[in-house]
């Protein structure tokens, strides 16, 4: 069980990236209110962890609980990394 969780987080790690680019790229194409980001994050996440399944030997279930692992930490890691909260003003 151990080793599943591993390969989910480390899968989900790998995936952020991937999500993260889709969905600013959603978000320079589409005007969308701020609180549907998340939403359009899981489902972007998601959506690639049910379509990598050429390039892992997981699952379907968890390949989707990687994707929206991805999907939600994503939206947090722009947010994170925008608004800088270690710079001094």
């Amino acid at each position: 069980m151990n080793d599943m969780l591993t390969q989910v987080m480390a899968f989900s790690s790998a995936l952020s990236v991937f999500v993260l680019a889709f969905l600013q790229l959603v978000k320079a194409t589409v005007s969308l209110p701020k609180n549907f980001v998340p939403i359009i994050g899981l489902a972007i996440g998601i959506a690639l962890g049910w379509s990598t399944h050429i390039f892992t030997d997981l699952h379907l279930v968890p390949r989707l609980w990687a994707g929206a692992i991805a999907g939600l930490s994503s939206t947090g890691l722009f947010e994170l990394v925008k608004n800088n909260p270690g710079k001094t003003k």
